[in-house]
């Protein structure tokens, strides 16, 4: 086989002046606001408004106006439209759309999800074609939910049909709550439903560069964690933490493949000071910038119990964390950040909060966001944290609650470019019960992915292709190596929605705002994406 990681052939050069008759990705979104582009909204078996106050604004939705989805007990009840020509999916396609169900509208046993199908609605039974992801839902709580038809899991009412991104057919959208062949009522209310082209211009974390799996049994290992147990010069631990953070095995101690961070109800004293709770605070010895944190955790409960997953600046100025001992301390808090990826309040179980804290919100609780999950404190769930250079994203097994994107990134609002620290720690608040006892935050892994980091310079070995000049203010010339054939180029803006597509011809800019733009050109060879800048 042709090795082309070391292929170095002349270059051929592809110039062509593009005509005007070039198309846009078709535009398919409504906020119900009036700002949208779908005007043939229908309620097949179910009662609909597209003018709806929004009842719930709050969370990731603030907007005045919803459609509101009243399925009355129809037996194949749903909310459809069509589009003005069928879908092309030659690109990675997704629908996104926003969705509350309060607990309160629904009946019945059907499990709570919400599905997308794709179907042709020239056909006189539509649904026979039609390809369909469905995902699960929480109640009471707006959550953002996206159906990849790429990626996602599908199903195919006919099994021989292709995959939908191999089709040309489907130019219908039928979206539908709690399922089909039952009459159980359901109260929902839809936002922000978008269909987009898109590539993904964030770095993909999938590279493992840190982790422990808590094997063994016994103490912690101390080559991955650090125990802060210094009480703070104000003489207790900050938000009036009844306990001492000690680093006692009976603490925080490894058995059966998971780590448990307990607190007990005992006298305890230390520092010259006396508590009537113990418990641990773990501090990484491992700190990092951008990646994807995954930490896989069963937490206690009651009133009063407090555990948290949360990340520090590794520059924070606090007396006894383990970087500040290292020598790195030179901000306070806020200014050094914290990412609190998960938090649990057992005053409010099940409810498990995602927040931020920067000198922008004075370090208050501001900017957050979270779910209820049945199982919090008795099942295992896996509290992921995604952070990039633009957006920090929270998740509770893949369902997305919280993102936190500031429109302006500075040192009040985003301390969140240098290296932060991952702390693990069960707290006891004031509001503790007389029966507690103890109980233990119990976590099986903790990881940490970064981007690969050979994945960007593998693609470039694979692929030659120049592109110039790069910037440039009218017309691009691709250039490629000789044997390899141009296919197509997509090209998309910065928020990775695609604009134009090119076959077998170079790229004119000439309709196109300034600004940075990204090319994905696809090959006989392969695929490889150029940053592109307009001026």
């Amino acid at each position: 086989m042709l090795n082309k990681k070391y292929l170095r052939l002349p270059l051929l050069s592809v110039l062509v002046i593009v005509s005007a008759t070039l198309g846009i990705a078709q535009d398919v979104q409504d906020d119900f606001e009036e700002n949208g582009t779908i005007s043939t909204w229908f309620g097949d078996d179910c009662e609909m408004n597209i003018n709806f106050t929004n009842p719930f604004q709050q969370g990731i939705n603030t907007s005045a106006t919803v459609l509101e989805y009243n399925d009355t007990g129809g037996q194949y009840a749903n909310v459809r439209f069509d589009a003005v020509s069928n879908f092309d999916f030659t690109t990675k396609n997704t629908f996104r759309l926003k969705i509350y169900v309060p607990s309160s509208g629904i009946t019945g046993g059907s499990p709570n999800q919400v599905s997308l199908k794709l179907q042709d609605g020239t056909l006189d039974e539509p649904w026979i074609t039609q390809s369909e992801i469905i995902k699960p839902l929480q109640l009471d709580q707006w959550q953002e939910v996206t159906f990849d038809f790429e990626n996602n899991n599908f199903n195919n009412f006919d099994a021989s049909s292709l995959p939908p991104i191999q089709r040309t057919d489907f130019n219908r959208i039928v979206i539908q709550i709690n399922g089909e062949n039952n009459n159980d009522l359901v109260l929902a209310y839809l936002d922000d439903v978008l269909f987009y082209e898109t590539i993904s211009t964030a770095p993909v974390f999938d590279y493992l560069v840190w982790s422990d799996e808590f094997e063994g049994s016994g103490a912690i290992n101390e080559l991955n964690w650090f125990h802060q147990t210094q009480i703070p010069s104000i003489g207790s631990w900050y938000n009036n933490e009844q306990q001492h953070y000690t680093d006692r095995v009976e603490n925080s101690f490894v058995s059966d493949g998971s780590l448990n961070v307990v607190a007990i109800n005992e006298t305890f004293s230390d520092q010259g000071i006396t508590k009537q709770y113990t418990s641990a605070r773990l501090n990484s010895k491992f700190a990092f910038t951008y990646g994807k944190v995954e930490v896989r955790a069963k937490l206690p409960s009651g009133t009063g119990t407090w555990p948290a997953i949360w990340m520090l600046g590794q520059n924070i100025t606090e007396n006894g964390a383990y970087w500040q001992t290292q020598g790195y301390g030179t901000a306070p808090w806020p200014a050094c950040g914290e990412v609190d990826i998960m938090e649990h309040w057992g005053s409010n179980q099940n409810y498990v909060q995602s927040a931020m804290h920067t000198p922008s919100s004075s370090g208050a609780t501001v900017n957050h966001g979270g779910q209820y999950l049945a199982t919090a404190s008795s099942e295992f769930h896996v509290y992921e944290m995604d952070w990039n250079s633009d957006r920090i994203r929270f998740s509770v097994d893949g369902i997305t609650h919280y993102t936190y994107n500031p429109e302006v990134q500075n040192a009040d609002t985003w301390p969140f470019d240098a290296p932060q620290y991952i702390l693990l720690n069960f707290a006891i608040q004031e509001s503790i019960t007389n029966a507690f006892t103890q109980d233990a935050m119990e976590i099986d892994y903790v990881r940490v992915y970064q981007s690969n980091p050979s994945s960007v310079n593998e693609e470039v070995s694979l692929i030659e292709m120049s592109i110039y000049p790069n910037p440039t203010k009218e017309l691009l010339t691709l250039q490629l190596q000789e044997g390899n054939q141009l296919d197509k180029a997509v090209l998309y803006n910065a928020l990775g929605q695609s604009l134009k597509t090119f076959n077998t011809v170079s790229i004119a800019l000439t309709d196109l705002a300034a600004g940075t733009y990204f090319l994905r050109v696809t090959t006989s060879w392969g695929d490889i994406t150029k940053q592109i800048i307009k001026e």
